[in-house]
C-alpha cells in the first residue's frame, strides 16, 4: 500500500501541477538514485460531512539544495553525504512544501478521514493551513511557515483546486530529526501529514 500510494501521489502530482503553474512554479521531476530538489511526499483523501465532497491532498518537498545527495550505509551507520561526497549534518535552511488540494479527478480509494465541516468545499481548500512538526529522538517542537503563497487562481476567484506553496526558513536541524507538514482544517484538526525526511 506504501509504494503504490508513492508512486500514485507522485503521478497525480505530476498531473495535477501542470493545470495551473506558468514556469516558474512547474513540476520537473528527476529520477534515479539519491534526493532530487522535488520529491513527492504523499497525499491523503478526505471525505467532508455532510456534503460527501472528497477532497485530495497531495505534497511535494522542493528543496533544491539537496539535488544529488544520497544516503549511504544503513542503521547506526547511515549518513548523508552530498554529490561531492561530504557529510551533511544538516537539512538546508530554506525549503518549501506544495500541497495540491483538489475536488477533481478522486483517486479511487477509501478516504484517510472524515472532516466535520459546514463550510463549502471550495471554501475549505482555502481555509486551510500549515504547521511543521520537528521530532527529535522523543522531543518535538513546532514551527510556522515563513509565508504561504496561493499559487495560480487567486483566492477570489471560485474554483475547485488549490495550490500552496509553504515556505520555512529554519535554524539548524541534524537530518537525523524526521520533518512532518500538517494540513490543518479551519477546526485546528489535523488532516493530513507530509514527510520531509533525510535519514
Amino acid at each position: 500500500m506504501i509504494s503504490h500510494r508513492y508512486r500514485a501521489a507522485l503521478v497525480a502530482a505530476a498531473l495535477l501541477g501542470t493545470a495551473n503553474m506558468a514556469p516558474p512554479g512547474s513540476v520537473n521531476f528527476r529520477y534515479g538514485p539519491g534526493f532530487h530538489a522535488t520529491t513527492p511526499s504523499g497525499y491523503s483523501i478526505l471525505v467532508l460531512r455532510p456534503s460527501g465532497i472528497t477532497v485530495e491532498l497531495l505534497g511535494l518537498v522542493e528543496c533544491p539544495e539537496i539535488e544529488g545527495m544520497q544516503q549511504v550505509s544503513q542503521g547506526l551507520n547511515a549518513k548523508v553525504i552530498s554529490p561531492q561526497g561530504i557529510p551533511v549534518n544538516h537539512f538546508p535552511h530554506h525549503f518549501s512544501f506544495r500541497i495540491t488540494a483538489t475536488l477533481r479527478r478522486p483517486i479511487p480509494e477509501p478516504p484517510d478521514q472524515v472532516v466535520n465541516t459546514e463550510q463549502d468545499p471550495q471554501q475549505f481548500l482555502l481555509s486551510l493551513r500549515f504547521r511543521l512538526k520537528v521530532y527529535h529522538g522523543l522531543s518535538m517542537h513546532q514551527i510556522d511557515p515563513d509565508s504561504v503563497t496561493l499559487i495560480g487562481v487567486p483566492g477570489d476567484i471560485a474554483y475547485d483546486e488549490r495550490i500552496f506553496r509553504v515556505q520555512f526558513d529554519v535554524d539548524d536541524l541534524p537530518v537525523t530529526d524526521r520533518l512532518i507538514l500538517e494540513a490543518v482544517s479551519p477546526q485546528g484538526e489535523a488532516v493530513s501529514h507530509f514527510p520531509f525526511v533525510m535519514l
